[in-house]
């Protein structure tokens, strides 16, 4: 079995699959932490590898950039490989004052500038949001590892390059959002829409008030507790 952008075969990818945006950090997390890691799909470079993690089985696969891509390669996971739980280990930009650098940003809920949701045909608004059971269990597992983290709103921007930024942030800022990223509004949709799980775990690797920032070899290797959480995290879920 394959589809357009997914080679591997049914029963390839674990029941619960850790999606990163980049590649390279899906490559870490197969060669750091699992163990007998296979590569299943490496089509478009949306590198996917299956191994275990303290025996359990594990997937990770990059969803590349922005709510089209993660939004395909979520829908192909869950109604053609059988997969239950998507848990994003993405980076974000921080917004508040109260987000330092390298912090975790749980998505309880996303915020979206997107028009994702209107192939749904709902006659309102969707709040996209997590799955409070792996919410839940990833927060038990950061608390277990002493991690620093927020629980709250996403921003998910189809816009890395804004024209308008300073004021759409500044009033995204006033609704308590925490940190603006491209990618968990989709999922969360795509995953509602499949009846099945899905959570955002962002670390912070800019801050849009500080001007702080992490390089791209930083974001591709150093965010270890993100993926240590999701990863515990995917064998209380197993």
């Amino acid at each position: 079995m394959s589809t357009p952008h997914n080679r591997a075969e049914r029963g390839d990818f674990a029941k619960t699959v850790l999606m990163p945006g980049d590649p390279l950090r899906a490559k870490f997390v197969a060669e750091n932490y699992l163990t007998d890691a296979r590569l299943v799909n490496p089509v478009r470079a949306a590198n996917g590898y299956t191994g275990l993690y303290k025996g359990c089985p594990v997937s990770v696969m990059s969803s590349g950039m922005g709510m089209p891509s993660i939004g395909i390669h979520a829908y192909e996971l869950y109604e053609f490989y059988g997969v239950e739980n998507i848990i994003r280990i993405g980076s974000a930009g921080g917004m508040r004052e109260d987000v330092r650098l390298r912090d975790l940003v749980f998505g309880m809920g996303t915020c979206t500038n997107s028009n994702f949701a209107a192939h749904f045909g709902l006659h309102g608004t969707y709040a996209p949001i997590a799955s409070y059971e792996l919410l839940a269990a990833a927060v038990a597992q950061a608390d277990k590892l002493g991690a620093r983290y927020h629980v709250g709103n996403l921003l998910s921007s189809d816009l890395f390059y804004n024209e308008d930024a300073e004021e759409a942030n500044a009033g995204w800022r006033k609704m308590g959002v925490y940190a603006v990223e491209m990618e968990a509004a989709a999922l969360y949709m795509t995953a509602a829409r499949a009846g099945k799980r899905a959570l955002a775990i962002c670390t912070i690797s800019d801050h849009l008030l500080t001007h702080e920032s992490c390089s791209a070899e930083e974001r591709e290797k150093t965010f270890t507790t993100m993926m240590e959480v999701a990863l515990n995290t995917a064998v209380e879920m197993s």
